[in-house]
């Protein structure tokens, strides 16, 4: 997908369809396992329910992503025979997600599913959990000096760096592949999130040369949704001419919708990444976002499930297991949400599709 001349539309059908197609590594560099390769056997899915295992569910903060993803690992984990003791959500706090291990911990589980806020600001809680025994399946990113096999069983994520192309070459399309660009990134050490950026302007500035990204802003929460607005108010007030913002996921680009209505800029182009309710809405009525490059969050939620019953089996597992990016159009958002949540689309968003669309009936 370097040519600028390739169809951009017929790259993101390929990006969707091919595990083949993952692009993004993993903490330290690891290749991808395709999710589509963790599976256990008949066998072990027996022994493992004999064993009556247990598992916590240790969170970053809440969101559209996140309670899809934990539904899908509460739903395998039941298939599992593995009991989940705990469910938190530390509000994207690290003072609080330590909290949180410490009372999961209370509790024994025998793994803990987790997504660290903070990489250096939770590792010695992470450890305190290891040194009890308790296995550790991670979720788009790792403690500060944990190695895979050694102190995790794994980590689990959607192919963000694809996402982030698929984001640009989105936003290409609906600028005719001419404008200035802004961008609104996460300011923490996720290396998730580090792949979507550097995704995104990478596509931009290789694939098309009559685009240019004049200036990035950075977030760091808790609130994204008012940092999204404030970074990119900024960015509208320094470049008013800008065409386009890109924002690193949902929860951000609803602050940049926000925004670009305070500036009155109904003409302004956003793409981002995860498929929020408020962005899939904006999608579908033809608003200003034009394009999202999703996660997998239950899925990935049933294979970090499945990477706990490694953990608790004692099989040896990947360090680094990615599934497909997702990129999502006005015209495949409905049949998107279904594949995002498992589940069909809310009214809000089947309303908006259908209003958007005339009925061709006289």
């Amino acid at each position: 997908m370097s040519d600028p001349l390739v169809d951009p539309g017929q790259a993101l059908v390929l990006l969707a369809l091919s595990e083949n197609s993952i692009r993004s590594t993993g903490p330290h560099g690891e290749l991808p396992t395709p999710a589509s390769e963790i599976e256990l056997t008949y066998a072990e899915r027996k022994r493992l329910k004999k064993l009556g295992g247990t598992a916590a569910i240790v969170w970053h903060y809440a969101s559209d992503l996140s309670q899809a993803q934990i539904e899908g690992v509460q739903a395998e984990c039941a298939r599992l025979g593995i009991e989940v003791v705990a469910v938190t959500e530390a509000g994207f706090r690290a003072d609080r997600q330590v909290t949180d291990i410490t009372s999961a911990l209370a509790k024994r589980p025998g793994v803990i599913v987790s997504i660290p806020t903070d990489p250096v600001a939770t590792a010695d809680a992470y450890r305190a959990a290891a040194a009890q025994g308790t296995k550790l399946v991670f979720v788009e990113n790792i403690p500060a000096g944990f190695v895979a096999g050694r102190d995790y069983v794994s980590v689990v994520a959607t192919d963000d760096y694809g996402n982030g192309v698929a984001s640009a070459h989105l936003m290409a399309q609906a600028l005719g592949g001419q404008g200035t660009v802004g961008m609104v990134h996460h300011e923490a050490d996720f290396f998730v999130t580090r792949q979507r950026a550097d995704a995104f302007e990478a596509t931009i500035l290789v694939d098309y040369p009559g685009m240019r990204v004049v200036a990035r802003r950075g977030i760091s929460g808790p609130d994204f949704a008012a940092d999204g607005q404030a970074a990119a108010a900024r960015l509208l007030a320094d470049h008013p001419d800008l065409h386009a913002i890109w924002a690193v996921w949902d929860v951000p680009a609803t602050g940049v919708l926000a925004a670009a209505r305070a500036g009155g800029r109904d003409d302004l182009v956003v793409t981002t990444l995860d498929l929020g309710l408020e962005v899939a809405v904006e999608l579908a009525k033809g608003g200003l976002v034009k394009g999202v490059g999703a996660q997998r969050p239950y899925d990935a939620g049933e294979t970090e499930a499945l990477l706990a019953g490694y953990a608790l089996l004692g099989k040896e597992a990947p360090p680094y297991v990615a599934l497909p990016a997702l990129p999502v159009t006005r015209s495949s958002v409905l049949a998107a949400w279904a594949e995002v949540y498992r589940r069909p689309a809310p009214e809000a968003l089947v309303a908006a599709a259908t209003a958007a669309v005339p009925d061709p009936r006289p």
